[in-house]
């Protein structure tokens, strides 16, 4: 289909993957964009995200770098849970990001500012708000697909975009084998004033992990040094209940007493910040997963991406990194196929050869890792091996074994695409 008409593309959610996808698509004037969100106004739901290197890259690429602001990460503590002993003196930096005075060096944010810094940059009239996508139905080849939304309304576009998230009405259309299971894995996360936490004696106010046996406490600044108005806490459980028949795993509230109870076992500093909660501000996050999709796409004129099209239970904490790089590409993926008579078609082809690789890696490092565990845990291995396995997982993931993740440069990673395609044509 040559672009004697303005592609229709209609993507499917407004979290950082759709947001990022509205922007670099909006750029190709040749493409007509609508980003279809279901919540009744613009939010985004949780605590703090990691912006390291791999985020700052493809924020510049968009235009809204400036516009995320959070704490620098610096030095990462690794502790032991029950004691608060540090576990990583002799590491220089476990941040997978780069120097203090850099400009782009790991932060740690308030996730609506990552929001609000993406939405500015959407042009108006893309974002179409209240719009739960009911289903989605492959027309005949050149006549694109439909959707119907909760409200009645209805609408066809040549090109759909499955940005929807981990729960992805758009994957399970496409693929209905294909299915999740709740981990067990459960993050209780808050943002809490700074101040409130100030007459808790010898607390290291640093980003910091401290291990226990069944889960791990986190603590992180979201704020720049100029505010420094909110922190955030993450207690986080590895063995919680599974029920075969839950469904709401994300953001649910939940009583100081639930959490707390998964504690007992810390340091009496975390107890005591533990303590200044109020009731009700927890909001709990029941991790799921699911196995590698070996396709991204669909139909010639479907495309998956961020958790929709790689449910990693939040592995390696750069999901909005993935989701934004996956928009940029496919904007490109169009933009590099403008002259073919099946643009949609050959676009998808290039987004399937860069980003499938990339998350099948993704996967089968984390099985390696899996298994790494599993064998530390056999033989009852007691406290202290336990969370030193635990940790030197951690160094994998920080010590730099992981730089073609944390500091990925999309841009570059696009060049090279283009270099190799061109030299194969010679």
């Amino acid at each position: 289909m040559a672009p004697r008409e303005q592609l229709s593309v209609a993507i499917i959610g407004g979290g950082p993957g759709g947001l990022a996808t509205a922007i670099a698509l909006s750029e190709l004037p040749y493409v007509s964009v609508k980003l279809y969100e279901q919540a009744p106004e613009p939010r985004e739901v949780g605590a703090g995200i990691s912006i390291g290197r791999n985020a700052w890259n493809i924020l510049h690429v968009l235009g809204a770098a400036d516009g995320v602001k959070g704490a620098k990460k610096g030095h990462s503590w690794q502790r032991n849970g029950r004691t608060g002993e540090p576990a990583n003196l002799d590491t220089a930096s476990s941040s997978p990001g780069d120097s203090e005075e850099d400009r782009y060096a790991d932060i740690r944010a308030r996730r609506t500012r990552l929001q609000a810094a993406l939405l500015e940059k959407v042009p108006p009239g893309i974002i179409q708000f209240s719009k739960k996508l009911v289903s989605i139905q492959d027309l005949s080849e050149n006549k694109g697909v439909h959707l119907v939304f909760k409200d009645g309304t209805e609408t066809t576009a040549d090109l759909v975009v499955g940005a929807d998230g981990i729960r992805s009405i758009v994957r399970r259309t496409l693929f209905p084998d294909h299915h999740l299971h709740v981990t067990g894995n459960t993050a209780f996360r808050v943002l809490i004033p700074v101040s409130s936490i100030s007459h808790v004696k010898d607390f290291p106010a640093t980003t910091g992990w401290w291990h226990g046996l069944n889960g791990h406490f986190y603590f992180s600044q979201v704020d720049d040094e100029a505010e420094r108005e909110l922190c955030e806490i993450t207690v986080r459980s590895y063995n919680e209940p599974v029920t075969a028949d839950r469904t709401a795993t994300w953001a649910i509230p939940i009583t100081n007493e639930h959490v707390l109870a998964r504690t007992e076992e810390y340091d009496p500093r975390i107890k005591e910040l533990l303590a200044v909660v109020p009731e009700g501000a927890w909001r709990e996050f029941a991790m799921v997963a699911g196995p590698c999709l070996k396709d991204i796409n669909a139909w010639d004129k479907v495309a998956l991406v961020g958790d929709a099209s790689h449910p990693l239970s939040g592995a390696f904490g750069s999901g909005a990194a993935f989701a934004m790089e996956d928009g940029w590409i496919l904007a490109r993926a169009i933009e590099h196929s403008i002259n073919s008579n099946t643009i949609i078609k050959d676009a998808l082809e290039i987004f399937q050869r860069i980003r499938g690789p990339y998350y099948e890696r993704m996967y089968a490092f984390l099985d390696e890792r899996g298994k790494a565990l599993q064998r530390s845990r056999e033989g009852n291995a007691d406290f202290d091996s336990i969370i030193k396995a635990r940790i030197a997982g951690f160094g994998i993931l920080e010590g730099g074994a992981l730089d073609w993740i944390y500091k990925n440069d999309i841009k570059q990673v696009w060049k090279e695409y283009v270099a190799s395609e061109q030299a194969a044509r010679l």
